[in-house]
């Protein structure tokens, strides 16, 4: 996934982590939760809200943006 790639994100839609598997082998799906945050002096960084699971949060930052895809490959 590339910077435009993560900013052009919507609440609501899954995106898949490549080294991350479920029990059965399947790449785990993480939703967006939230509202796209990008910075108008810094427009290589953003910050997307993510939830997986019931109770898992975290963020899609421009450090970790090689670690997800939007399709399952």
């Amino acid at each position: 996934m590339n910077i435009q790639d993560a900013k052009s994100l919507s609440p609501g839609r899954t995106i898949y982590a490549k080294n991350y598997f479920n029990a059965d082998g399947t790449k785990q799906r993480f939703r967006v939760n939230g509202q796209v945050k990008t910075w108008k002096t810094r427009p290589n960084e953003v910050r997307v809200p993510l939830k997986r699971g019931l109770y898992e949060y975290g963020y899609l930052d421009h450090s970790n943006l090689e670690e997800f895809s939007l399709t399952e490959d």
